[in-house]
């Protein structure tokens, strides 16, 4: 199985914080017991919240992109 690269993730995602916060939100899901939703049996699940990233399987929900901005860790204009 090939690769999955930041780069790979950064063609939908812009924002290089956007992308660790949505990791690292769908890694803590998954290790809860939230199924993968692609298919790689063999991969922790960083890997596998990156490969979802990759294949636009996830999105950060409005709520969650508020609370980026109103922390000030995104500014308005950024898009998901």
């Amino acid at each position: 199985m090939a690769r999955i690269t930041v780069e790979d993730c950064l063609a939908n995602i812009e924002n290089r914080f956007i992308l660790v916060h949505m990791a690292h939100q769908r890694t803590l899901q998954m290790l809860k017991g939230v199924k993968p939703q692609v298919h790689a049996p063999d991969n922790r699940e960083i890997v596998l919240a990156l490969r979802e990233i990759a294949a636009k399987k996830v999105y950060l929900d409005d709520e969650q992109m508020q609370h980026l901005k109103e922390g000030g860790f995104i500014s308005s204009g950024a898009e998901e």
